[in-house]
């Protein structure tokens, strides 16, 4: 009885106009006039790319390191602060007094191997918003936890850090383990892999923009993917990050250097490419 009652009323609306039917549009009646054509963009033409794959870069990326050497890289002289006030006064020295030398990590079967104790090696050029690619390998080391174990870092412009850490199941506070931007955000999820087994990073990064008076314009923002996942969604920095106190931004060049870091730890990596955006 409900349903015939709900039926019957539907019906009388319908007929009284007061539900509107569906629009049906006649579109062989409209062939003349086209009028779709008006919301078509034929202009400009998006720059064809080959797409990468696997160990294969994108036709109109900058390969960093290839398996070969490492001679898109250098070792800073200064590399990363862990205030800010040391990195304020680090990015403005590196700025006016460019002190570099060889970079001493290991090339070894393809890889990039960090040698504890070398230092961090940077690129020796600068790049502000992009898409980096980087496959990475914390080593089994029986032993190490937490902080020390497979403890490396991907500083985009030498400031704003994104961990790399063995992190599975492997217990540490959530904003430094492997796909947090540490200290600042933790990773959406835990998308590591076994020590042992290689793991990708694919970044899409938009460096801070500042007014003429040195004021913060935009925040830095940023979006990882862990191993294929999803895990910072165009989230926002506070500022560079680092290891003790509260981050802020001060004005600093458009663009600036990729570092890696040297943790004492024999982290390996292979396969970096870069777009600039």
């Amino acid at each position: 009885m409900k349903v015939y009652i709900t039926s019957l009323i539907l019906a009388v609306l319908s007929i009284s106009g007061l539900i509107a039917q569906p629009i049906k549009i006649d579109l062989s009646a409209l062939q003349s006039s086209k009028p779709w054509a008006a919301t078509e963009q034929w202009e400009p033409k998006p720059p064809k790319v080959t797409p990468g794959m696997f160990t294969l870069a994108p036709s109109d990326a900058i390969v960093l390191f290839d398996g070969k050497d490492l001679d898109a890289w250098h070792k800073p002289k200064y590399g990363y602060g862990t205030r800010m006030d040391e990195v304020e006064s680090i990015i403005k020295w590196k700025a006016d007094h460019p002190e570099n030398s060889a970079a001493e990590w290991i090339v070894k079967d393809g890889q990039m191997i960090v040698k504890p104790g070398a230092g961090a090696i940077e690129t020796n050029l600068a790049f502000g918003d992009v898409q980096l690619h980087i496959e990475w390998l914390a080593p089994v080391d029986p032993g190490k936890e937490s902080q020390g174990y497979s403890n490396s870092g991907i500083f985009l412009m030498g400031m704003y850090e994104l961990q790399v850490l063995n992190s599975y199941e492997n217990e540490t506070y959530s904003n430094g383990q492997a796909g947090s931007m540490y200290k600042q955000l933790i990773p959406l999820v835990n998308a590591s892999r076994p020590p042992g087994e290689w793991q990708s990073y694919d970044i899409v990064f938009t460096a801070p923009r500042f007014n003429e008076d040195g004021t913060l314009k935009s925040p830095a923002t940023i979006t990882v993917f862990h191993n294929g996942l999803l895990i910072q969604n165009h989230a926002v920095l506070k500022g560079p990050c680092v290891y003790i106190g509260t981050p802020y931004y001060f004005k600093h060049p458009e663009k600036l250097p990729l570092l890696l870091q040297d943790h004492g730890n024999k982290v390996r990596f292979r396969n970096i490419w870069i777009r600039e955006l």
